[in-house]
């Protein structure tokens, strides 16, 4: 079992920065794929980024390219999510998930674990 702990959401103007933490328990962390995914009010629960079990390889969503970075730390067991430039539609709860193997799933049903969610939110 692996349990996950977002940190770092908040309240933020547009064009202002926040960074999200995953936190996560178990000691096979590097052998899972982490992905970062966010719901906004009466909408689905969309992909924003992925990264591999070794940080080697990462995916993003194109409304996110080049405004946020996923990277991770597997000697302590976290994921981050580097959130630049940010708007007002980046608003939502912003999920991280975690799924065993080499691959980098972009879908919500290739994660198994999921974390509670972090509030963010963006003022125009």
């Amino acid at each position: 079992q692996v349990q996950l702990v977002e940190s770092g959401g908040g309240l933020v103007q547009a064009g202002g920065s926040l960074r999200l933490s995953c936190a996560t328990s178990g000691r096979t962390f590097g052998t899972y794929a982490m992905g970062w995914f966010r719901q906004a009010p009466g909408k689905e629960r969309e992909f924003v980024a992925a990264i591999n079990w070794s940080g080697g390889r990462t995916n993003s969503a194109d409304f996110v390219k080049g405004r946020f970075t996923i990277s991770r730390d597997n000697a302590k067991n976290t994921v981050s999510l580097q959130m630049n430039s940010l708007k007002p539609e980046d608003t939502a709860v912003y999920y991280c998930a975690a799924t065993p193997g080499v691959g980098v799933p972009l879908i919500p049903a290739g994660y198994d674990y999921w974390g509670q969610g972090t509030q963010v939110t963006v003022s125009s």
